[in-house]
């Protein structure tokens, strides 16, 4: 608790890229540009999916999930901190900064947890085609959907409640362009042990085990392709997995060096990099690699263009 000569904060001030004013412009270009490509590259998928009744099967259902977690993620983040670049100082009140974590987190983890279920879908797909539609059903996806939603949406409490719970009364510069927990865990003036435990916890459960789980179905894909005879086959397979793999590394390598590094030694300038790799970046290159390596999403819509232009 706050003892009598303290004040409790109401308000966080984002230091965001201040330290970097000669970037100030360069960085509003680039983030304009990037959350306007999410925004539509996503919006586009999701569209794509719903209309298209060729992408009506599991791993396009799961596609349009990740593309909804894309579109609240960049928007949780990206106009506050154009907010910041427009203005001399950012300021975030402190139940803004708690929804603003909430809605990280939850986002955050879904998409580490949703990333392992697509795996599973894939090796499902291509280790027993002969049993995929049943094993996938449309129940299956829609039970696992939920969980993964409902899951991270507890994670996500557990943590912005727990971050409630501590006590801020100066300094009040987050040290980030967004609230994270990294940094308001540094700005606390009560004891954070339970926060960091907790946060490590997390990173184990959907960092570290969703990361395992995600390796085997890959490691199991990988064998049963090289078991196929067909060349042709062996293409086929590789070319469904092969967008889903780099969207896996690109996110995994982010969000495990924005989070597992800092509980040994926290960086800003190394903490906003990571965070704009897996916030800002990731979701914007998620469309355009699923769009540009998929035929059946670039053949939807070349029909949605065609139908346009007549």
């Amino acid at each position: 608790m706050v003892s009598p000569n303290e004040t409790e904060m109401t308000e966080f001030i984002l230091q965001g890229f201040s330290e970097h004013p000669s970037l100030r412009l360069f960085l509003i270009g680039c983030f304009l540009l990037l959350y306007t490509t999410a925004l539509v590259g996503n919006i586009v998928i999701i569209a794509l999916v719903t209309s298209s009744t060729g992408l009506h099967s599991p791993m396009y259902f799961f596609l349009c999930n990740l593309a909804t977690m894309d579109i609240v993620c960049t928007t949780s983040v990206l106009p506050k901190a154009l907010v910041g670049l427009f203005s001399e100082e950012n300021t975030i009140s402190f139940n803004g900064c708690m929804a603003q974590l909430f809605f990280l987190i939850w986002f955050g983890s879904s998409e580490l947890l949703l990333l392992t279920v697509m795996a599973y879908d894939r090796y499902v797909a291509i280790c027993f085609p002969l049993h995929y539609s049943t094993r996938m059903s449309p129940q299956l996806c829609g039970v696992l959907a939920m969980g993964v939603w409902s899951i991270c949406a507890t994670n996500a409490c557990v943590h912005t409640g727990l971050m409630t719970r501590l006590s801020f009364c100066g300094p009040k510069v987050i040290t980030h362009f967004f609230c994270e927990i990294p940094p308001l865990l540094l700005l606390s003036c009560t004891p954070t042990y339970v926060n960091s435990i907790m946060t490590l916890i997390a990173d184990f459960l959907f960092g570290g085990i969703n990361f395992v789980l995600t390796l085997l179905s890959y490691g199991c894909i990988i064998a049963s392709i090289l078991r196929m005879r067909s060349a042709e086959g062996k293409r086929k397979a590789f070319s469904t997995c092969s967008s889903h793999l780099i969207v896996v590394a690109m996110y995994y390598s982010s969000v495990l060096s924005a989070y597992i590094s800092p509980a040994f030694s926290y960086s800003p300038e190394r903490s906003k990099f990571s965070s704009v790799l897996y916030s800002v970046l990731s979701p914007t290159l998620n469309p355009l690699i699923y769009t540009l390596r998929n035929k059946d999403v670039k053949l939807a819509l070349g029909r949605i263009f065609a139908s346009f232009s007549h």
